[in-house]
């Protein structure tokens, strides 16, 4: 039996520009699939939280721009339940915008925060991590973050660390935010077993999530305080217009979550990435024995090993010699980049901008 008093709000509103040249800014990596699977990021996103989240209660914010997108992508959900943004101001906006409006609708309701462009693999755990959440926030004035085991010293992820006596079942006080650490930093964190990946992944009654921005960040709270008697009616897109250029550009971790003292952590373990690279799509997708992940139905591979291989699927590609590389290939642009210089793609996008205009972007 799902309860009308859970609601999810799946963020949808980026860009994802180190996944150019796939991800670009008229179709971000949301909308793809990425991993070959036949179900786009959001797609598998919205169908993760429909097994316990009823339909209605889904909510899904993104960008003006992309709201044709999430129709076409994901033609069940309702028109009302696409939230969008005039412009990018980083998650705390974002989230006190789906707050303030939810609070309008239902004062009692609990609220899952997720991005709509991670992985998880393993759906019964996720979903098992999230009804505790819910539950937990339901009985306690906590904001709840989902930790991840860390399996590496990965460079990439920011670093919680937590109490190591429980404040319930599963349920731990959060002591410090680490933002990316250097990797002997990760090494450290990881061996201490006191720390866990921030996920980016949020869990509160919607209540408490308004008072947390009152508190910490009041002129946020201020500017939807003034405008909220428009939200859910005909007037709610002209009060957001007014809002957004007056809010901050700031993330909910920075401006709420590293201040607040009410902030818990359940440490989880349901194959979860943020896939945030092409190297994270390589290490998520299945691998011939030379260890290449190829998406693509007519690629020929001779003497090469470790490659991400991204091209369409009615084009012959021959690959041969090459070693440790991301190949992707799109109607407009072809990229070959050492896998280890993925860190650097979006500065070669901002390259491109410079050389090309904002044609291939």
């Amino acid at each position: 039996m799902m309860n009308n008093n859970h609601y999810v709000a799946i963020m949808a509103g980026g860009i994802g520009s180190r996944f150019w040249p796939m991800s670009r800014t008229a179709f971000p990596k949301q909308f793809l699939d990425i991993l070959n699977t036949g179900r786009t990021l959001i797609q598998e996103t919205y169908d993760r939280f429909k097994k316990f989240i009823p339909e209605e209660n889904i909510y899904i914010v993104t960008s003006q721009e992309y709201i044709s997108l999430v129709k076409e992508q994901l033609p069940e959900i309702a028109l009302k339940n696409i939230v969008a943004e005039p412009s990018r101001k980083n998650t705390a906006p974002c989230i006190a915008y789906i707050s303030y409006k939810l609070n309008e609708i239902n004062n009692k309701g609990a609220l899952i925060c997720a991005p709509a462009d991670h992985i998880i693999l393993d759906t019964t755990a996720f979903t098992k991590v999230c009804l505790e959440a819910l539950s937990f926030v339901l009985h306690h004035k906590a904001l709840i973050t989902l930790g991840i085991k860390p399996t590496h010293p990965n460079t990439g992820y920011g670093y919680i660390q937590f109490d190591q006596h429980p404040a319930s079942d599963n349920v731990y006080k959060v002591k410090t935010f680490t933002e990316k650490p250097d990797r002997d930093l990760a090494k450290t964190f990881v061996s201490s077993g006191e720390f866990l990946w921030n996920a980016g992944i949020f869990v509160w009654q919607i209540k408490n999530i308004v008072h947390a921005f009152e508190q910490h960040l009041p002129e946020i709270a201020e500017i939807f305080e003034a405008e909220k008697s428009f939200f859910n009616t005909a007037k709610e897109k002209e009060a957001i217009d007014r809002i957004y250029p007056q809010c901050t550009n700031i993330s909910i971790d920075y401006g709420i979550m590293e201040k607040a003292d009410n902030v818990y952590i359940i440490p989880s373990s349901f194959g979860w990435s943020d896939l945030g690279t092409w190297n994270s799509a390589h290490e998520n997708m299945e691998k011939d024995y030379l260890g290449n992940a190829v998406a693509g139905n007519e690629v020929i591979v001779i003497d090469a090993t470790q490659n991400m291989v991204h091209v369409p699927n009615d084009k012959l590609v021959l690959l041969q010699g090459l070693n440790d590389y991301i190949i992707v290939d799109t109607k407009d642009v072809l990229m070959i980049c050492k896998k280890d210089k993925e860190q650097e793609i979006k500065q070669y996008v901002a390259e491109i901008k410079r050389n090309k205009g904002d044609k291939y972007l």
